[in-house]
């Protein structure tokens, strides 16, 4: 059970003053016991007329404002901090109905209930999130302010119906996530990347930086863990892509998965890495832990923010460089995003093939480009010529992951790294995605079709034992 933070109600022992939510008054009684919510609740002085569920929501927010400092005053602190849910849950039930008994507002069994329900959520967990947390179906919650709340499903972003009671409601959610995690933000401190217990990506923004109350944004960690299999399953590639990059992790080629945010990146890193063979000891590096690799040899290396007086920082550099001295077979990166692309260029040039990473980039020639500038970000001084000979030596092929206009998420470029010709570092399309059309339903329809080119890397693929057929890189599918 969380402990409760602070700053739910007034001084202690001081019972707060209630009100009636503004905005409703009281109807008339009836003598004919409970009635439905919308029927019980009439705006003073009503412009137009609310939809039933909108007024009940209305009332849900407005009521529970002063129904929270109520309760955390009248409930036991052990009973809060006890775990036994049941307990609180029945405990809250009680006081609700004495509080709407002396306040004389009616409401039906169904709005109670969800009252019930928010209200514990809102003591013992995180509050109007729970729910959205728990569906599966929601991949990505978006918070900017206490009362816009969007969720992304199926790739489509829509305004969820749920809102926080007001902004200390949502700092006080946001102290719930961050505290067990020995994280903070403050004014001082306003920006805070973490990781939840089960491997959400968090991100917070408070104020002054959020202009408009805090903003957070949950990357929910999915617990069906989409292989290579369901990848096809979902029309995201062809089998040829996935026969090419199973013999490609397997014959230990080095890969950067390039994509724009959102495009499904890390879930292909995932899916990518069950086809390293077992026996290989694997380090993964990340800022924020999402990996899960299904290999029994896998040491896990996650990133450390400064403390409360700025020191103590371990960056992903830090931690690339601290791998290359832990014997490893495979180096998998979650993400390069500044001076480590140094790092990883030379662990990919001295012996570590079959190394992984993504980086943020809208196609292969921009992800050259993305590492190029990153690796200048390393403070080593090196000619342009150098770092490109760097890349073109290091890297074997670039995956493109990108996220289309139907929300679907399809890699739509499996592109070589063929060498250097003067200045410049030469790319090969061995398969792409061509987009045919878009469907009344705006479903994106298109074609994954092999280039028919026989990869330069064929040589190595071989000498690894993997003797992919060439036809592979002339087949086509249609979706």
């Amino acid at each position: 059970m969380r402990p409760i933070p602070p700053g739910y109600g007034g001084a202690p022992g001081q019972r707060p003053a209630l009100s009636r939510p503004p905005g409703l008054t009281r109807p008339p009684a009836s003598g004919t016991g409970s009635v439905a919510a919308p029927a019980a609740i009439t705006p003073a002085a009503p412009t137009s007329s609310p939809s039933p569920a909108n007024a009940a929501a209305e009332f849900l927010l407005q009521f529970k404002r002063s129904l929270l400092p109520y309760l955390i005053q009248r409930i036991n602190p052990q009973l809060l901090n006890s775990g036994n849910k049941d307990a609180l849950v029945q405990t809250i039930e009680q006081l609700i109905d004495e509080k709407l008994s002396a306040d004389k507002i009616p409401i039906g069994k169904q709005l109670r209930d969800k009252l019930v329900n928010d209200v514990t959520n809102e003591m013992v967990g995180f509050g109007p999130l729970e729910e959205l947390l728990k569906d599966e179906a929601v991949s990505e919650i978006m918070i900017n302010g206490s009362h816009k709340i969007y969720i992304e499903q199926k790739g489509k972003v829509t305004l969820s119906p749920v809102r926080f009671v007001d902004e200390a409601s949502l700092r006080r959610v946001i102290d719930k996530i961050l505290s067990p995690l020995g994280r903070r933000v403050d004014e001082s401190s306003p920006i805070c990347d973490a990781r939840m217990p089960d491997g959400s990506r968090v991100n917070v923004v408070i104020p002054p930086c959020a202009l408009d109350g805090a903003t957070v944004t949950i990357r929910k960690f999915s617990k069906n863990k989409l292989t290579m299999e369901k990848l096809m399953e979902f029309k995201a590639l062809s089998k040829g892509m996935c026969m090419f990059l199973q013999s490609a992790v397997r014959g230990a080629l080095n890969i950067v998965i390039s994509g724009g945010t959102g495009s499904g990146k890390t879930t292909a890193l995932n899916a990518l890495s069950s086809f390293i063979p077992e026996g290989n000891r694997i380090i993964t590096v990340e800022d924020a832990a999402e990996l899960v690799l299904m290999q029994e040899h896998v040491v896990r290396l996650e990133s450390k923010p400064p403390n409360i007086e700025g020191k103590g920082a371990v960056t992903i550099r830090d931690l690339v460089k601290s791998c290359l001295r832990m014997r490893p077979d495979r180096i998998v990166i979650g993400e390069c995003r500044g001076g480590e692309a140094l790092d990883m260029l030379q662990a990919m040039n001295t012996g570590h093939d079959g190394s992984l990473t993504t980086t943020h980039a809208n196609s292969p020639r921009e992800a050259l480009a993305r590492i190029s500038t990153l690796v200048m970000m390393a403070g080593v001084e090196l000619p342009e010529k150098a770092i490109k000979e760097q890349i073109a030596g290091a890297v074997h092929c670039f995956v493109q992951c990108s996220r289309l206009q139907d929300g679907s998420r399809k890699f739509t470029y499996i592109t070589e790294v063929q060498g250097m010709e003067g200045q410049t570092i030469t790319l090969q399309d061995l398969f792409k995605f061509e987009q045919t059309g878009i469907s009344q339903e705006g479903k994106v329809s298109g074609v994954f079709r092999g280039c028919g080119i026989v990869p330069k890397c064929m040589d190595h693929l071989r000498a690894h034992g993997e003797n992919l057929p060439v036809e592979v890189f002339q087949t086509s599918l249609e979706v």
